[in-house]
């Protein structure tokens, strides 16, 4: 069997939210992630210099793949060098018609209750906002559908909320450059199987892959918000057995970070308890 584990970083894996995190649960990860049958491959929002920074920082195991900026970039890892694959690049360019992250931002100037993240958080092909969390989001994101559609521009806007600063965020990305098409485009280039891969996530960038047709893992600390939307989106695609909502009690953890993601892989896997059992004991 070769596994392709994809998974979240904030608030999934990284217990930086509000809720305990069950303490054997990234032991065991770490453990589970030696295995030869396991590939690990981290999906995040961060870009490749953050996500080094929270592997050091949270102890986490190094990847073989990494996709950062909200499935913008696409690196491979390999004897500790990161080598960013081009052809992501050149698949997902297309979509903004030629035009470049500053150009794009040009068109929204003058959009109240849009706020430009800082500058690390912008990437090539990664537009990135605030905005208050309690504003009407459907009127304003249609705003900016409609100014990307009269320049040709075709664009993925995804909203999440940071649950720590209780803020809203929105990512423009190249349609073609989600998590979940990220993924799959690893999948397709390295040959993983549907059945043996399973994507774990919390927020809402993380809802196209967690309602697609992955096998995918809602950890049980994601907010509730979250948790009510990605069951909405796959009732209306027929995808419901495909999502897992973790909930604890496996190996008497709570469900919450590594310990739902652990939970949610045995339930897609169940061969992975058995190399628990063997590893974490």
């Amino acid at each position: 069997m070769n596994l392709l584990l994809c998974s979240d970083l904030d608030r999934t894996l990284i217990p930086n939210g509000p809720q305990a995190e069950s303490p054997r649960a990234r032991a065991l990860l770490r453990e589970l992630a030696r295995r030869p049958e396991i590939t690990l491959a981290y999906v995040s929002g961060r870009d490749c210099a953050l996500i080094e920074a929270a592997i050091r920082e949270w102890d986490l195991p190094v990847p073989r793949y990494a996709i950062g900026d909200v499935g913008t970039t696409i690196y491979e890892v390999r004897d500790g060098k990161w080598r960013p694959w081009s052809e992501w690049t050149r698949e997902i360019a297309p979509d903004w018609n030629g035009l470049g992250r500053d150009e794009l931002a040009a068109l929204f100037a003058d959009l109240d209750g849009l706020t430009l993240q800082p500058p690390d958080q912008q990437g090539a092909f990664k537009l990135s906002y605030q905005a208050p969390r309690v504003a009407a989001r459907g009127p304003l994101l249609a705003e900016v559908q409609r100014r990307l559609a009269a320049r040709h521009v075709r664009a993925s806007l995804i909203w999440s909320v940071d649950e720590a600063r209780d803020t809203g965020l929105l990512d423009v990305l190249p349609a073609g450059a989600t998590k979940l098409h990220a993924v799959r485009f690893l999948m397709a280039h390295r040959g993983f199987r549907e059945e043996h891969t399973v994507f774990a996530g919390d927020s809402g960038n993380d809802l196209p892959a967690l309602t697609g047709d992955l096998q995918a893992v809602l950890v049980a600390n994601a907010g509730e918000d979250v948790r009510q939307e990605a069951l909405r989106r796959v009732e209306a695609n027929g995808n419901l057995d495909r999502l897992y909502l973790a909930r604890g009690g496996f190996l008497g953890m709570n469900g919450c970070y590594a310990a739902g993601v652990l939970e949610g892989l045995v339930h897609f896997v169940p061969e992975v308890e058995r190399w628990l059992d063997a590893r974490g004991g």
